[in-house]
């Protein structure tokens, strides 16, 4: 376990600095946004995983030759007060330090979680009171400004896309589709909770550029993924002419008197239009291939390895000693 905590401790600096920014500055993912998410989430947990089960791994060496031999130990000198010479100063601190990231991890992915609920709640409120129900279309609420605005609020079964009434104005029936089923894949599709993961990521670690490089990406992706699902419906032309209304409202400044989009986003529920609006609107109108099958198939085997190898090392009975 003494080589597995120095190998664990190499990839996690690996996932942590030049991975994601190799990857921020990629071309490929704009063609196979679901591959690249596949690879960001992967990054993201091995990352976190290597993180802790280096240390761990580190700290409980003299008590064990794998993850749950060593902590079966850790238990018995806790609980059934055994003795613990062999446990050294340093090897108490990386254990301490590996619990304490652990929980600090944990704290902020769930105090976020809270942060999100909260303003949901705040953002639905004044949808109530500032909204009323479109005749058109089930859940979906419909705000009077003449700004084009448009984004999705999720809630499980009262899960909402909100419209302004000057955007229904300007888009024609077409565009108004594929707004609507750009905003209904977010929420079929649960990017709100990439959102939440990599916004407590970030949260977490404020310190680490990986963390602010990752969400962008995510936020950038999610709305490639959204776009996708929209094109499926309407022709490219005219969710390119919806996608340059919407965004030419999104960047306006909210008045007080309707729910700021930004709120949403923020709240990882809001369609994130504003985010990489220049990217989208250039990969739709310099469509690119897809990504060969067998490179997608190759990164998500990727992905699948950067997960198995810390779990391996971290449980494999004796793997490396």
């Amino acid at each position: 376990m003494f080589w597995a905590s120095y190998f664990l401790a190499g990839l996690a600096i690996i996932l942590a600095w030049p991975v994601p920014v190799v990857l921020s500055r990629a071309k490929w993912p704009a063609r196979s946004p679901f591959t690249a998410m596949m690879l960001w989430q992967a990054i993201a947990l091995a990352g976190g995983l290597s993180m802790i089960g280096a240390m761990l791994t580190w700290g409980l060496e003299p008590i064990g030759e794998n993850l749950a031999q060593g902590i079966a130990a850790l238990w018995d000198i806790l609980i059934q007060r055994r003795p613990a010479e062999t446990l050294g100063l340093v090897h108490v601190f990386a254990i301490s330090a590996a619990l304490l990231l652990s929980a600090h991890l944990v704290f902020t992915l769930l105090l976020t979680f809270y942060r999100i609920q909260t303003a949901r709640r705040r953002h639905r409120d004044m949808l109530n009171l500032l909204s009323s129900p479109s005749q058109d279309a089930p859940a979906t609420l419909v705000i009077q400004h003449p700004s084009p605005v448009a984004y999705c609020l999720p809630g499980g079964a009262q899960s909402v896309t909100v419209l302004s009434d000057g955007l229904m104005d300007i888009l024609t029936e077409s565009e108004l589709s594929a707004v609507m089923t750009h905003e209904k894949a977010h929420l079929s599709q649960r990017h709100h909770l990439l959102l939440w993961a990599f916004a407590a990521w970030r949260a977490a670690l404020p310190w680490l550029p990986t963390s602010q490089l990752a969400q962008r990406s995510v936020n950038e992706l999610i709305e490639m993924l959204a776009d996708d699902e929209a094109l499926k419906k309407v022709d490219r032309q005219t969710l390119i002419r919806a996608v340059a209304i919407v965004g030419s409202g999104s960047g306006a400044e909210s008045p007080a008197s309707i729910p700021a989009v930004s709120t949403a986003a923020v709240a990882g529920g809001g369609s994130t239009e504003t985010v990489g609006m220049a990217g989208r609107l250039s990969r739709l109108l310099t469509p690119q291939p897809p990504l060969a099958q067998w490179a997608s198939l190759l990164i998500r085997a990727c992905s699948v390895l950067l997960l198995a190898v810390p779990t391996v090392l971290l449980f494999a009975p004796g793997l490396i000693h």
